[in-house]
C-alpha cells in the first residue's frame, strides 16, 4: 500500500502526511487489538549493538525464574514454545504486526514480552503504544545516518522510544496474576554509563534510573571460547565470548535484580544460553575441521562491532575475513573505515557482496579498499600480494575463505606464525534471510548454512 501511494503521490506531500499515516496505523492497531501491551510486561532492548544477544538472555533469565515469555526481535518471533524465524529483514515490523504479536501473548497467557525497539521502528511510530515497562539501553554508535539525516536525530529517535517511559501509567499485573511482594513500582530504565550518550537517557524523567557498568564486574576474563566474571557474590561462566557480551550480560543482570529476580535463577539464566544464531556463531563447533580452525559467522555491521569481533580472537589467530559491503544506498561513511579495521587485524580480506540494493556491488566493495593496505603475510618471498581479494558471488568468497583456511592450517607446520590457530570470520549478515538486490529482488539467504555446506563440500574432497 505504502509503495503505491509513494508512486501516485507527489514526494514532497507524500513526505509530509508519512508521519501521520504511520502513527494513524499504530493507534488503529492498538485499537484494533485491544490494547494488549497493558496485559503484559513489556521490556524494550534499544541501542545500536547488542540487542538482539540482550533480548535473548532476558528471556533465557525470565524463563528460568518461572515466566511464561514471548520475544520479538531480528532473530525470532517466540511466543511460550513456539517461535518462528524473523523474515522481514527488520527488526521491528510495522503496521498491525506488533499489536497483532502482543495479543497472541496475552492469549497464550505469557507474563512477560521482550521487544528489540529500533530508530527505525521510531520514526515510523512503531514503538507507540506499547508502554513499556522498562528499557534496556546498550549503547549507541553512529548508524542509518542517510536515513535519519544526521546522528543527532538518529539520538534524538533512540530516545524517544526511552521517553515512552516517562509517562507510563501502567499498574496492571499482568493477566490478573497476584502481584509479586516487592515488585518494584513504575518504569525503569537501565542504561549502560560506560557509553558516552549515557547521560542523555538518565536526563529523562523515568521513576527508576538504573545504571550498569565494566566497573561492577571483577574478575573478568574473555577469550574466544567464552567469558567469565563476578559481580556481587554472582559468578558467571559463559560460552558467550567478548566483552561486549558481558556488557550484555551486565545489563540483563542490572534489570534481573531490579525486578528481584534471584541470584540463582540469573545465574542458570545467562549459563544456559551457548551461543545466540549469527552472532559470534561457530559454524563447525563439534565438527572434525574444529582441530584445524574455526569458522565465525557474525552480524557485525558497525565499525565498533567489527573491531570488537576481530579483538576477541586477538593475536593468536591468523584471520582469513569475509567482509561485506555493508549495504547499498546507506551509511557510506562506514565503508573505508571497516576496511581499515580489516587491514589491520585480518591476514587476508575477502570483499563480497551482502545487500547492494540499488547501488553497483562493484563500487561499493572498491568503497571498502583502504588507499593503502599491506601486503598479505602470505606472500612468498618478493611478492607484494593485496591482503584484499574481490570476489562478488557470496557462496564462492565463503568457499574461499574456508579453503585458505584449510590450506594455511595443512601447511603451518613449514610456515611463520605456526603457533596461530586460523579463524575465518564471515561478517555483515549475521542471520539475514536476504540479499537485497535493486528493484526489491531478493535472494535467500543464510550465512551460517552456506558456510556449512562450503565447509561440507571442502572437507569432502
Amino acid at each position: 500500500m505504502l509503495k503505491i501511494l509513494k508512486k501516485i503521490i507527489p514526494k514532497a506531500l507524500f513526505e509530509f502526511f508519512q508521519p501521520t499515516y504511520h502513527y494513524g496505523l499504530a493507534l488503529l492497531g492498538t485499537f484494533f487489538y485491544r490494547f494488549p501491551s497493558r496485559k503484559l510486561i513489556i521490556i524494550g532492548i534499544t541501542g545500536t549493538k547488542g540487542k538482539t544477544t540482550t533480548a535473548e538472555l532476558v528471556n533465557s533469565v525470565l524463563e528460568y525464574a518461572g515466566f511464561k515469555t514471548a520475544l520479538a526481535s531480528t532473530l525470532r518471533f517466540k511466543i511460550g514454545e513456539k517461535e518462528k524465524r524473523n523474515l522481514f529483514k527488520m527488526t521491528m515490523p510495522g503496521r498491525f504486526f506488533i499489536q497483532k504479536f502482543l495479543r497472541d501473548a496475552v492469549n497464550a497467557n505469557c507474563s512477560h514480552a521482550i521487544l528489540e525497539m529500533t530508530s527505525e521502528g521510531a520514526k515510523q511510530f512503531r514503538h507507540k503504544f506499547i508502554h513499556p515497562d522498562a528499557l534496556i539501553f546498550t549503547n549507541l554508535a553512529p548508524e542509518h545516518i542517510e536515513s535519519h539525516g544526521s546522528y543527532e536525530n538518529y539520538v534524538k529517535a533512540k530516545l524517544s522510544i526511552a521517553r515512552e517511559l516517562e509517562n507510563s501509567t501502567k499498574k496492571v499485573w499482568p493477566n490478573k496474576a497476584r502481584r509479586p511482594e516487592n515488585f518494584p513500582s513504575g518504569p525503569a530504565i537501565i542504561v549502560n554509563t560506560d557509553d558516552k550518550e549515557a547521560e542523555k537517557f538518565l536526563a529523562l524523567n523515568i521513576k527508576n534510573k538504573i545504571p550498569y557498568s565494566l566497573n561492577d564486574a571483577i574478575a573478568i576474563k574473555t577469550d574466544e571460547k567464552g567469558s567469565s566474571f563476578q559481580i556481587d557474590k554472582i559468578v558467571i561462566h559463559s560460552k558467550l565470548p567478548g566483552i561486549f557480551n558481558i556488557y550484555n550480560m551486565l545489563g540483563v543482570i542490572a534489570y534481573a535484580k531490579f525486578v528481584g529476580i534471584s541470584p540463582e535463577n540469573i545465574k542458570k539464566g545467562l549459563e544456559e544460553i551457548n551461543f545466540v544464531r549469527g552472532r559470534m556463531e561457530k559454524i563447525n563447533k563439534n565438527h572434525p575441521s574444529e582441530n584445524l580452525f574455526d569458522v565465525i559467522v557474525d552480524y557485525a555491521h558497525t565499525p565498533d562491532s567489527l573491531k570488537a569481533v576481530y579483538q576477541t580472537y586477538g593475536s593468536k589467530h591468523h584471520l582469513v575475513c569475509v567482509l561485506g559491503n555493508t549495504g547499498g544506498g546507506r551509511d557510506k561513511w562506514k565503508r573505508e573505515e571497516m576496511g581499515k579495521i580489516a587491514d589491520k587485524y585480518c591476514d587476508q580480506i575477502i570483499l563480497t557482496n551482502e545487500d547492494p540494493y540499488d547501488e553497483d556491488p562493484k563500487e561499493i566493495v572498491e568503497d571498502m579498499k583502504p588507499a593503502s593496505t599491506s601486503p598479505s603475510s602470505r606472500a612468498t618471498a618478493g611478492e607484494e600480494r593485496s591482503k584484499f581479494d574481490i570476489i562478488m558471488d557470496r557462496r564462492e568468497a565463503i568457499n574461499r575463505a574456508i579453503k585458505l583456511a584449510y590450506h594455511f592450517a595443512k601447511t603451518s607446520g613449514n610456515k611463520q606464525n605456526s603457533n596461530k590457530k586460523i579463524a575465518v570470520l564471515i561478517t555483515g549478515k549475521g542471520t539475514d534471510p536476504y540479499i537485497m538486490g535493486p528493484h526489491g529482488t531478493k535472494q535467500e539467504w543464510d550465512d551460517a548454512t552456506v558456510a556449512r555446506e562450503e565447509l561440507k563440500k571442502i572437507l569432502e574432497k
